[in-house]
């Protein structure tokens, strides 16, 4: 009894060290939570703004805008960015995000079996999946930390490095699998295209006869050399902004309910050690009882 007591015992006092471990995570992501949500909530009404009024210029203008990240072509080569944690403990959501990408490498599967499907991976999680799983993907490792600095300039030299390669040709399509931060709880997950940019149908008859008739000052083609780059550094940005908030929700998220568990464990743990010490309690007493009982009969 006395070995059932102490290794009770021994599990109560490792139960409590593990919460106050997920405890101390938890007010960590809360505080990065805090500041990672404050940038993407500032950030993404911009960006959202830039990147509608991009694909409504290059809806209006037709075949007829010469910019080369808005040009359709066949799709030889193509590149899937996956944007995932360094870090784990933040329950599923690493796995989602791994999830988008595995049905884009579905979406390309020619290009897959042709070797020229390329993946760059932002965050180790997405690298430690892929390298291991998907051997005939051309995997770019070299941005794996870039979470350590998630300042525009930095990321912007990723982005930049990606369109150079579409407008080389080197890429004829690049899609993103990312997280997106809605609140501390919620993170949805999405696989959207980056390059070509996307054009916006129209979808009611009134909307199709409102052609976009657009004045440019200056130049059209001055205007939109200088704009349609930043405003794709801008939306790449913004992916890496709304997976950073959304990793540290999720953490904060896992880390409460998993503290929450221990609770549970801890409640169970002590009601099964008072029941084996009351019962040992109980052992000694009739020990003693039927001992003296014993003297008094001989």
């Amino acid at each position: 009894m006395g070995a059932n007591l102490k290794e009770v015992r021994d599990r109560i006092k490792s139960v409590i060290s593990t919460q106050q471990i997920t405890k101390a995570m938890k007010m960590v992501s809360a505080a990065k939570l805090r500041r990672a949500q404050q940038a993407i909530v500032q950030m993404r009404p911009y960006s959202n703004k830039l990147n509608a009024m991009l694909s409504n210029i290059v809806t209006g203008m037709g075949g007829g805008i010469d910019v080369s990240y808005a040009k359709e072509r066949e799709v030889k080569k193509a590149m899937i960015v996956v944007v995932t944690s360094n870090r784990g403990l933040c329950g599923a959501f690493n796995s989602y995000i791994i999830k988008e990408a595995v049905k884009l490498i579905g979406k390309y599967q020619t290009q897959y079996d042709a070797g020229n499907l390329s993946m760059l991976c932002i965050g180790k999680k997405g690298y430690e999946y892929f390298v291991k799983r998907h051997k005939k993907l051309n995997l770019i490792s070299d941005h794996v930390e870039l979470f350590a600095d998630l300042s525009f300039d930095n990321t912007a030299k990723v982005s930049q490095m990606v369109m150079d390669k579409f407008d080389a040709r080197d890429l004829d399509a690049v899609e993103v699998a990312y997280g997106e931060f809605k609140n501390a709880a919620v993170q949805y997950y999405r696989a959207e295209q980056f390059l070509p940019i996307e054009r916006i149908e129209p979808e009611t008859s009134e909307e199709k006869q409102l052609n976009a008739d657009f004045i440019f000052e200056p130049s059209e083609k001055e205007l939109l050399t200088h704009m349609v780059p930043s405003i794709l550094r801008t939306q790449f940005h913004k992916y890496l902004l709304d997976t950073h908030a959304s990793e540290h929700g999720a953490r904060m998220t896992a880390m409460d309910k998993a503290t929450e568990n221990a609770d549970d464990l801890l409640k169970e743990l002590r009601i099964n050690y008072n029941k084996a010490r009351q019962e040992a309690i109980t052992n000694e007493i009739s020990e003693i009882v039927g001992g003296a009982a014993a003297l008094e009969g001989s």
